[in-house]
């Protein structure tokens, strides 16, 4: 048996999939099996993964029909019988090191239950973005923010112990977000760590069709955001959600947010559903600071829906993030020319605010901008009128300025 099964869900990624796996077999740590499963992939996919299987023994293969991410990662569960378990996707590459040093850190530490490390983003070509992910503080996790705050482990850099994977309940019933949804049970079982130090590089496709799709956000939001519940759940000791074939079907098969959040209110309380409103709204904003989409219409209708009838939300924690992301898409909005959007998503008494910081993003240079917010955040230690005046100008937390990569 080896001590560690790297568990690979591939699919369409013949481009990628020989450096992937000649990154993995080329460790300083040897000891361990690729459990390769090929989720109905349609191109040279299976070819090039074979090959391997014929060149070292370990590697394995396995092919199903395509059902998505959550089936073949517990089709390949099956086959992983190692104390430890490697998560790795089809596209992205690891370190030389990296199994070794996560390895070690296991060892070191009994209560760790996962771990997991920062990457470098590179592109579509292997060239590197100039960026890294993000390293969050897993401490500061709260299912009850909208959005939800989630103890969130890279998961292509990700080796957890397989005792604390089953005693979870393994990967759940969610198209997708079903990386989050573990890490939120995961979490309970013991503690988790993110290494400081880069130890792969993760692969960003800026310019594929589902990082561009609106849609595409609104199941991430709709999802993610129902893990979140089932961890509210689980701390108040009340029933989980149940993740069935039959609301996978419902929510996949919706395109608006109202249909996807109908589809699941059969199962919620009133303070729940009233919750997940307000925090997929959050979260889809979240989305589109990052993402090249913006929300439409009813996206729109939506959100401002959520913010008229949950009437809590102004207690509920990140609710000044939110008002954040709302006024950020409004200048997006506004910059371009959709007006009625974005006066929709701005109360009237902000519009002031909404105009300024408009004018302050397109008709000052950059250079120029800097000196004058230092010049009012020195003024404003002494002045309530200059302090509202720097706030209303500074830089939001969700950025007008859009970042073509999801920096988590």
């Amino acid at each position: 048996m080896a001590k560690i099964d790297i568990l690979m869900s591939v699919y369409n990624c013949e481009q990628y999939i020989n450096g992937t796996i000649n990154s993995i077999l080329n460790q300083t740590f040897t000891d361990f099996r690729v459990i390769v499963v090929d989720d109905g992939s349609s191109d040279r996919t299976g070819d090039i993964c074979k090959r391997f299987v014929t060149k070292d023994r370990r590697v394995e293969y396995y092919h199903q029909d395509n059902a998505g991410i959550v089936a073949a990662l517990n089709h390949g569960l099956q086959y992983c019988s190692a104390p430890f378990i490697a998560r790795h996707d089809g596209d992205d590459i690891s370190y030389p090191d990296r199994f070794e040093k996560e390895l070690t850190y296991l060892e070191a530490n009994p209560d760790c239950v996962a771990v997991s490390s920062v990457a470098r983003h590179i592109d579509e070509n292997g060239i590197p973005c100039g960026t890294i992910s993000t390293r969050k503080d897993i401490s500061a996790a709260d299912c009850w923010s909208i959005p939800a705050a989630e103890p969130y482990l890279l998961q292509p850099m990700l080796m957890m112990r397989r005792t604390a994977l089953d005693t979870a309940g393994g990967y759940r019933n969610l198209s997708v977000a079903e990386d989050a949804d573990l890490m939120w049970r995961l979490n309970r079982i013991g503690s988790m760590h993110i290494l400081p130090e880069s130890l792969g590089d993760y692969r960003v496709h800026a310019g594929s069709v589902s990082s561009r799709s609106i849609v595409k956000g609104r199941f991430l939001a709709i999802w993610s955001q129902l893990a979140a519940l089932s961890e509210q759940r689980r701390i108040s000791k009340l029933p989980d959600i149940v993740f069935s074939n039959l609301l996978l079907q419902r929510i996949n098969t919706s395109i608006s947010l109202k249909e996807m959040i109908d589809a699941v209110r059969e199962q919620l309380t009133d303070s729940e559903f009233f919750w997940l409103h307000s925090a997929v709204s959050a979260k889809l904003l979240e989305f589109c600071y990052y993402r090249p989409y913006e929300p439409d219409k009813s996206d729109i209708q939506f959100i401002l829906t959520a913010v008229h009838t949950d009437r809590n939300i102004s207690e509920r924690p990140g609710y000044e993030f939110f008002k954040e992301a709302m006024l950020s898409a409004a200048i997006r909005s506004m910059q371009d020319f959709r007006i009625k959007d974005a006066l929709s998503l701005t109360p009237f008494k902000q519009w002031p605010v909404l105009f300024g910081r408009i004018a302050f993003r397109t008709l000052i240079p950059k250079s120029t901008k800097k000196d004058i917010i230092k010049i009012f955040s020195f003024l404003s230690e002494n002045s309530n009128t200059f302090k509202r005046f720097a706030n209303s100008v500074k830089p939001s937390p969700y950025s007008d300025m859009k970042s073509p990569i999801n920096q988590s």
